[in-house]
């Protein structure tokens, strides 16, 4: 269903770790430490800056991968790992894309499901990359048909 997506990628989008967006995450998630969101923490770590929690990088934009169609809602949230080089820093920006990584299908108890792999990654204003991710994607198979309509 979506092997000719598989290569495709997005093109880089602009995001800020904002100071306040962090917060909110961290409060979102139940994690307060105070290296999210106290300055003179932030100030008196190796960091010598707030960082943001590891996975924040979900909010961000990754753009849009051209004719990778997928419905708003139905799609399962299969898994997803991330991996950094160095910690997200408040205040710094972060140039986000996402490719198609893989897709297949297997027969399971409800049908057909699909299983669209994505990985993304985010770059530092050089270049160089801070952190990937990669997700899966489960398409069950009451999605698909609306999908193949």
């Amino acid at each position: 269903m979506f092997n000719d997506q598989i290569g495709k990628q997005s093109n880089k989008v602009k995001n800020a770790v904002e100071r306040g967006a962090v917060k909110k995450f961290a409060e979102a998630i139940g994690d307060l430490h105070p290296i999210y969101f106290d300055e003179d923490t932030g100030r008196l770590s190796r960091y010598r800056n707030n960082i943001a929690p590891p996975t924040f990088p979900r909010v961000f934009d990754y753009g849009t991968i051209e004719g990778l169609n997928l419905p708003n809602k139905g799609l399962i949230h299969g898994e997803q790992t991330f991996h950094f080089s160095r910690p997200l820093v408040v205040g710094e920006v972060v140039y986000c894309y996402s490719k198609v990584k893989n897709y297949f299908e297997k027969k399971g108890n409800f049908g057909q499901m699909g299983f669209l792999v994505l990985e993304s990654f985010g770059e530092d204003e050089s270049g160089n990359v801070i952190f990937s991710s990669t997700s899966t994607i489960v398409i069950s198979e009451a999605v698909r048909k609306v999908l193949v309509k």
